[in-house]
């Protein structure tokens, strides 16, 4: 079961930089190597388990790489450690954002996306807090920067974000408006929202305001799908949909039987 919402700001940055990452799991691809995906777990989670599902879709040429987050104090468990991409101290919109584990998450995943051939395709997804995560990246793609300032490299041509919420909301406009360059690539990157109505960790409206939060700010291309009686997990149905969604958007050659 994996927690994710708005997260509680943490100002120790020596800590943070003393956190370990933990094991990286790759999925290889069955056929021809075409789009390469980062896949992010949820809190108390593990890239493992992750991999283990994304090996049965019905996608050859896609490989698939899901890292595990450092074990760290989170606020929401009272301080008791658990995996986690950023501190989460409170499931509610106006709760502050952990800046500084979201750019050290961000930052991770475009490590492992950085030694990629150049002609493959690169997409990030996740569940939950990894969902949370991988929209939060989505607006460094956009913006060309970390939310510390920093150059941010990884080109992504598709995100994915299941049973999650975007960070940083209330302060989006401010990155993308007024910047031709980030608006033209906030346009031009495909997101995929994918959400349950009856989702008891992460609420239905959490994913319905992010939704609207990035295409006010400019993100033109984002699809939205709920799903009546999902609760805080996945279902064939959900999967369907991202399997056809990345084949679509990463331009790959079609799933297999």
């Amino acid at each position: 079961m994996s927690f994710t919402g708005p997260s509680m700001s943490s100002g120790g940055k020596t800590v943070r930089r003393a956190l370990q990452f933990g094991r990286t799991y790759v999925v290889k691809p069955k056929g021809k190597h075409q789009a390469t995906v980062v896949w992010l777990h949820g809190l108390g989670d593990n890239g493992a388990s992750w991999s283990q599902l994304l090996e049965t879709l019905p996608l050859p040429n896609i490989k698939w790489i899901c890292p595990t987050a450092p074990t760290q104090p989170v606020a929401i468990f009272g301080g008791f450690p658990s995996t986690a991409w950023f501190d989460v101290g409170d499931l509610s919109e106006d709760a502050p954002d952990d800046l500084e584990g979201l750019d050290a998450a961000a930052a991770h995943v475009a490590n492992l996306l950085s030694t990629e051939p150049a002609d493959i395709k690169l997409g990030l997804g996740g569940f939950s807090m990894g969902a949370a995560t991988s929209l939060y990246s989505s607006t460094c793609v956009a913006s060309g920067k970390y939310g510390d300032g920093n150059p941010y490299p990884p080109n992504l041509s598709a995100v994915v974000g299941l049973s999650g919420w975007l960070p940083c909301a209330k302060t989006l406009n401010n990155k993308i408006q007024g910047v031709e360059e980030a608006a033209r690539r906030a346009a031009s990157l495909p997101i995929l929202l994918c959400h349950g109505k009856v989702d008891d960790v992460v609420p239905y409206k959490f994913c319905e305001k992010s939704s609207q939060a990035l295409t006010s700010a400019g993100f033109r291309d984002v699809t939205f799908k709920a799903y009546n009686g999902l609760g805080h997990y996945t279902s064939p149905e959900e999967m369907d949909e991202v399997c056809g969604w990345l084949t679509s958007k990463l331009g790959i050659e079609g799933c297999s039987s």
